[in-house]
């Protein structure tokens, strides 16, 4: 069973893409690929431009251009040790799912990294929603032996996934 992404859709694009259904299935690997069950964890999520995430970013991160995916967590779950997993999250009992957070994800962004970078639209975004998930479950990248354990997870939940090392 997948988990319950409750999905906000601004930009019609993403309708057309199936974020909904691709989110689905990227947090349930997520979780899965680290021991937790799906259906214990919701996740917000909102589909938008790139307009709507530089606002996002400017109001939260200072930072007044877009991104590719921001996300806030519910609860602060990090380790202290750098490179230590993160203290995971107790699922809700059923009915009453534990809230991970929010993601928000900009369309035109990743439509121009996946070019850039020469992969799919749909591995892309499949990638960062992965990515987006960790960082509701407390993985972060700020510090070199949290990024190497949060980019190792990656690699090896899209691997699972069939997808290949987006960081090759």
């Amino acid at each position: 069973m997948e988990p319950l992404v409750d999905t906000l859709i601004e930009d019609a694009r993403w309708d057309a893409f199936g974020l909904d259904d691709l989110a689905g299935k990227a947090a349930a690997a997520t979780l899965e690929a680290l021991g937790l069950p799906a259906a214990g964890f919701v996740i917000s999520l909102l589909g938008c431009d790139d307009a709507r995430i530089a606002e996002l970013n400017a109001d939260f991160r200072g930072k007044s251009q877009p991104t590719n995916v921001l996300s806030w967590p519910a609860e602060e779950r990090a380790a202290e040790g750098e490179g230590e997993a993160p203290d995971l999250p107790r699922p809700g009992p059923e009915g009453m799912p534990e809230e991970l957070g929010d993601i928000a994800i900009a369309w035109e962004t990743c439509e121009r990294e996946a070019a850039e970078q020469g992969k799919s639209v749909h591995d892309h975004v499949t990638h960062l929603l992965v990515h987006g998930t960790l960082h509701l479950l407390g993985y972060d990248h700020i510090r070199d032996g949290d990024a190497a354990l949060m980019e190792g997870t990656e690699i090896r939940i899209l691997e699972h996934m069939g997808l290949t090392n987006p960081y090759e």
